[in-house]
């Protein structure tokens, strides 16, 4: 029997992770707001962050990509509090949001009460979360944050039948648009392993096992990074590129972090969404060289790590 090594899932304080709400948290969950519409069902576009509403700012405003509306997205790192679902009120207002996420490390009743009781009693067409978020990380392993739905509308997942699955489809096929029409324009990347199957992301194998490149398309960006293959941790990768860190840092362009991602490394990024096709030209444009001179450059230099 092989000897497996089990490690111990540990709960971290938020604030070990993001340090500050408005300049860590934020923008972090502004960059990674795929992660959100998993877990709440509803795909979204970035729109904007610190949206002044009066004398206080929202702190994300999404859209929602079936129907248009506009979603708003409440942080806090500490336990709920009025201020807080007071502000929510007003965003509501001022910013014609029909649906309301509220992201918190531990909601009191009384403010999950609250959102039972607008889910009840407000027009059809409106829905609030309330959203519990954790950070998690086995050893020294990277951090992993976790959203957990405490509060959602009644039937929600019954009424996403008729909306998320035909997005999805319609996202699909934009995808698989914007990967065949990478490789029409760039035949040669097949030959590193980019295919037009319509998956978010494209995993390039290198010769540094465990190390992969890796391309994207999302809501608000599309981008590139270096991290560790399938159950092969980032922090594994990042140790073994020890070695060529200078060469690499040269080669690439690219600091060995440039956001608080702890999954990848070197990321680059353009900003341009993914539904607006007007920018794909300028997307691959971008997109193709860097992933030749990352996996180039990973290969070039796989004589000197030690695997």
């Amino acid at each position: 029997m092989t000897d497996i090594q089990f490690g111990r899932l540990k709960d971290l304080p938020l604030r070990e992770a993001w340090k500050h709400e408005a300049q860590d948290f934020t923008p972090w969950l502004a960059d990674n707001i795929d992660h959100l519409s998993e877990v709440i069902g509803i795909p979204m576009e970035l729109t904007d962050t610190e949206v002044a509403v009066e004398t206080f700012s929202a702190d994300i405003l999404a859209q929602n990509m079936t129907d248009g509306s506009v979603v708003l997205i409440e942080n806090q790192l500490e336990t709920t509090d009025h201020t807080h679902l007071g502000q929510i009120m007003t965003y509501l207002a001022g910013l014609e949001a029909q649906t309301v996420v509220w992201i918190a490390p531990s909601f009191r009743e009384p403010h999950l009460s609250a959102i039972r009781w607008l889910n009840e009693h407000t027009a059809d067409g409106f829905s609030f979360f309330a959203i519990k978020v954790r950070v998690v990380r086995i050893g020294d392993s990277p951090y992993a944050p976790v959203f957990e739905v405490v509060e959602k509308p009644s039937k929600w997942e019954r009424s996403l039948q008729s909306t998320v699955r035909p997005q999805k489809s319609q996202l699909s096929l934009i995808r698989g648009e914007f990967w065949s029409g990478l490789l029409r324009a760039f035949p040669d990347l097949a030959e590193i392993g980019v295919t037009s199957n319509p998956g978010s992301n494209k995993w390039l194998q290198t010769k540094i096992p465990g190390v992969v490149v890796g391309i994207y398309v999302a809501s608000n960006s599309c981008g590139i990074y270096v991290r560790g293959d399938t159950d092969v941790a980032s922090a594994e990768v990042a140790a073994k590129l020890v070695p060529v860190m200078e060469e690499l840092l040269q080669r690439l362009g690219v600091p060995p972090l440039t956001k608080p991602e702890p999954d990848w490394l070197f990321t680059d990024r353009i900003g341009h969404p993914l539904k607006d096709q007007r920018h794909w030209q300028a997307v691959w444009d971008w997109m193709a060289p860097r992933a030749t001179t990352y996996v180039s450059a990973l290969n070039d230099l796989a004589s000197k790590v030690s695997v």
